[in-house]
């Protein structure tokens, strides 16, 4: 059967369709993004304005139109952190589905951060534990354990997007201005990083999201992310202007703006953690809920 996943971000509706067979991974079909562009246009008061409404509304609509042209079984339609967050989320929502038909639907953070531990899992067979992070454009997920479902799963309000509006609006970007972004990422992690401590350290350590994909390509890491070579490209990123860092080599020019703050967040958390290094993994949150969606559906 075919399946879809619609993934609503701060970057695009990501659209993807795959063809779900017993006893097999999920075999990719279609992909399609539409852009969304969202980072700037959250209000102070945390709702996204007209414009940025427009844009999901319009993206959607596109993804949804590719969606019933290839005749997918089933969709599920996520909107994740900047839409399920906004204070005008209501109306988002119903703007989507008046125009598509369509009704998001989010998870919590926590629950985000479960699903990709479960997909992040089946693809590294990762059967003696497993530490997990992604960091998206309004948070960041944390997740650990042994088994398959995470001991532990936590959302934490880091996301590149998210710290680039709170800590560096001008780019370059000064040294005091990254200084005090990473003081704020090593408090907001610190809880996290006492509790995990306490526990075994895990044989797959893995980061996941197209900000530790971007960092990996622009280390020469390929699948790994090595945290001395990261660390030293900091400076450079902050001294460079967006489109500057959209020359770099895997850098989309919609997310130049906030590579600096992902690179330090990515950075703070590794030496908070006590990661040398951790490994990229392809599957995320939409492998994850088409995994969950297939074993729903064969019952």
């Amino acid at each position: 059967m075919l399946l879809a996943v619609l993934d609503v971000g701060s970057n695009s509706a990501h659209l993807q369709i795959v063809q779900a067979r017993r006893g097999r991974p999920p075999q990719p079909v279609y992909r399609l993004k539409a852009p969304t562009l969202l980072a700037e246009e959250v209000t102070a008061d945390g709702a996204l304005s007209p414009d940025g409404v427009k844009r999901v509304v319009d993206a959607v609509t596109c993804t949804v139109e590719a969606f019933r042209r290839h005749g997918a079984e089933d969709l599920i339609p996520l909107a994740t952190a900047t839409i399920r967050d906004a204070t005008n989320n209501t109306e988002i929502c119903r703007r989507v589905r008046e125009a598509t038909g369509v009704q998001l639907r989010s998870l919590s953070g926590e629950d985000e951060a479960r699903v990709t531990f479960e997909a992040v899992r089946r693809w590294h067979a990762a059967t003696e534990g497993l530490w997990l992070l992604d960091i998206g454009g309004m948070s960041m997920e944390i997740a650990a354990g042994a088994g398959p479902e995470p001991d532990l799963a936590v959302s934490l309000p880091v996301g590149a997007g998210r710290l680039t509006r709170q800590f560096l609006p001008e780019h370059p970007a000064g040294r005091d201005a990254v200084e005090r972004l990473r003081r704020h990422v090593r408090g907001v992690v610190k809880p996290v990083a006492r509790e995990l401590a306490r526990a075994k350290r895990p044989r797959s350590v893995v980061g996941t999201s197209k900000t530790f994909k971007q960092l990996a390509l622009l280390t020469g890491g390929g699948g790994k992310l090595e945290r001395r070579p990261l660390r030293r490209w900091l400076p450079r990123l902050a001294a460079m202007s967006p489109r500057e860092r959209a020359q770099l080599p895997g850098v989309a020019a919609a997310r130049a703006r906030q590579l600096l703050a992902g690179a330090v967040t990515a950075v703070t958390v590794m030496e908070a953690l006590d990661l040398r290094s951790l490994d990229v993994c392809p599957w995320a949150l939409r492998e994850g809920l088409l995994l969950r969606r297939y074993a729903e559906l064969r019952g």
